[in-house]
């Protein structure tokens, strides 16, 4: 079952069980992906956005959410930053395994002794090379910053 299928069918369930938190949560993911279909046909890609494209919408909601809950809790609405990190933790569910610091170093690592980069101009192919294999695992700005001391020390 794809990822779209899933959210879909966990969608009629949340209707069903009246579990209004959950139906919102997964209706905004829904309409997120929607507007990316809408995008890809514009970009005469008939079949919409693939699983690499909602993985990676995913992971903006979630950050999105974090950002909002920290907004909220800086302006002591302390019920509405608990409401945007409930929805973080329904998105998360349908992301993969997060990478660790270990395996984001590693992960960038490789990539950059696959692809022979030997300088931070060659960061833009590294961060594109892991981006289309770690979407929805890696956080790129750690990554980013990993790629950073392994360029440099390369160059």
């Amino acid at each position: 079952m794809s990822l779209r299928e899933r959210i879909c069918s966990e969608m009629k369930t949340a209707m069903k069980a009246k579990d209004t938190a959950r139906l919102s949560t997964l209706r905004l993911i829904n309409a997120a992906i929607k507007d990316r279909d809408i995008a890809a046909r514009a970009e005469d890609r008939c079949t919409g956005c693939e699983e690499t494209e909602i993985l990676a919408i995913l992971q903006k909601l979630v950050k999105q959410r974090e950002e909002s809950a920290e907004t909220y809790e800086k302006a002591g609405r302390f019920d509405l930053a608990e409401s945007e990190r409930q929805e973080a933790e329904i998105v998360r569910e349908y992301l993969p395994t997060p990478m660790d610091d270990g395996e984001i170093a590693e992960a960038a690592k490789s990539v950059v002794v696959e692809l022979g980069a030997s300088g931070l101009k060659d960061m833009g192919k590294v961060m594109g090379e892991l981006k289309t294999r770690y979407t929805g695992r890696m956080d790129f700005g750690k990554a980013g910053a990993n790629l950073k001391v392994l360029l440099t020390a390369t160059a």
